[in-house]
């Protein structure tokens, strides 16, 4: 069975994530979406908030799972024998960062990672983006999808 992981905090997930995971899912028999958590963050979103809004988003994909995970995404890896991890690239700073991760998970642990190139329309889309201008009152209901929104303005409502 052909394993992949598509890593992330997805604070919240947007439609550039879910084109990331789409694809995927057509590569590989199961794609595992593993929200990393990193306690030296404070998140928009609780984990196991994220966890359930991507359940949701990702139900039309019957090979894809979702977790959280603490700790290295290689040892995710290990304990779950997914040989490869998917990341989609949005600009050329992307993969500057993103290599060194690819290579050192490399070393670790002989782990693949496979860029994926960001389709164009969401190649400036980033979590933190859709929360700043949520925060600000911009429209962000073409860069997520409706349950996200719908929680998103909530959750701001409520800060």
């Amino acid at each position: 069975m052909r394993r992949c992981v598509c890593p992330g905090s997805f604070d919240p997930i947007t439609n550039g994530h879910l084109d990331i995971i789409s694809r995927a899912s057509r590569l590989y028999d199961e794609v595992y979406v593993a929200v990393m958590i990193n306690k030296a963050k404070k998140g928009l979103f609780e984990v196991e908030e994220r966890l359930d809004l991507i359940r949701a988003v990702t139900a039309e994909y019957a090979n894809v799972r979702v977790e959280a995970f603490h700790g290295l995404l290689v040892d995710f890896c290990k304990q779950r024998d997914i040989p490869a991890i998917v990341k989609g690239l949005r600009a050329v700073s992307d993969f500057d960062y993103e290599l060194q991760m690819a290579q050192m998970n490399n070393g670790l642990s002989g782990v693949e990672t496979l860029f994926v190139p960001t389709n164009p329309t969401y190649s400036f889309l980033s979590s933190s983006l859709v929360k700043e201008v949520a925060t600000w009152g911009g429209d962000v209901s073409h860069l997520v999808p409706p349950l996200v929104l719908d929680a998103l303005n909530e959750r701001l409502r409520q800060d």
